[in-house]
């Protein structure tokens, strides 16, 4: 009796897991959807003005509030979500998990961040939104959506996800789960602290970038369900 119920609790987890991956990449496409179309129309957005001005010392614009040693922390912070950091995390997991012989997982990780930085390039230039006009540190690209956001969401949320299929215990795959998301959070928030990004930058970018990781991963197990 115990076989038949594991198998019936296997097929239902099979069978719902695709269509809750599906829904809540729908939801966070239309939050995305609603953002840009706020970003389209060229107007300020109350969130962004109201949280930008929280963060920023009101005696100087460009100067986030807080001790030095809190702009150096964000500034460290940061650079986890930046192309170069990225790579080289890209270029480890991907090179141990050839090694491992895990080319499905590889490909996966190859893919959604390769793609991921075509997709948040073209979103980029499509919308061309100017950058907040106090940023405390050099920029050079467009502001929205969040590149930082985007990329740290897409390579994390991957990588927890690949370590977290590696254990059985419910427990370490929610801690994977947890810092892969707590990573992601830190980073987009440092962005917005050190004035690089409005909030609504930042919430697009997690929107778009976790959307695209969940649906990178729901397409490798209907790829493996199909290999079966």
């Amino acid at each position: 009796m115990g076989f038949i119920r594991q198998g019936i609790a296997r097929v239902r987890y099979s069978a719902g897991w695709p269509l809750i991956s599906l829904l809540i990449v729908a939801g966070l496409l239309f939050v995305f959807g609603l953002i840009a179309d706020e970003v389209v129309e060229g107007e300020p957005i109350a969130l962004d003005r109201t949280v930008m001005l929280a963060f920023r010392n009101a005696a100087r614009p460009n100067t986030p509030i807080g001790p030095l040693w809190l702009l150096e922390a964000a500034r460290d912070i940061t650079s986890l979500g930046s192309i170069i950091v990225l790579g080289i995390v890209l270029f480890a997991v991907v090179g141990y998990l050839f090694l491992a012989r895990e080319r499905a997982a590889a490909w996966l990780m190859l893919g959604a961040v390769l793609g991921g930085v075509a997709m948040n390039d073209t979103l980029k230039f499509a919308f061309a939104r100017p950058r907040p006009p106090t940023p405390a540190m050099e920029v050079f690209t467009s502001s929205f959506p969040s590149g930082h956001a985007a990329m740290s969401a897409i390579t994390y949320l991957t990588l927890g996800a690949i370590l977290a299929q590696t254990h059985r215990s419910i427990r370490i795959r929610v801690f994977f789960m947890s810092l892969a998301a707590i990573l992601t959070g830190l980073v987009g928030l440092s962005r917005v602290y050190l004035g690089v990004h409005y909030p609504t930058d930042v919430l697009a970018g997690w929107c778009i970038g976790t959307a695209w990781a969940m649906g990178c991963w729901a397409l490798m197990k209907w790829l493996r369900r199909g290999a079966i």
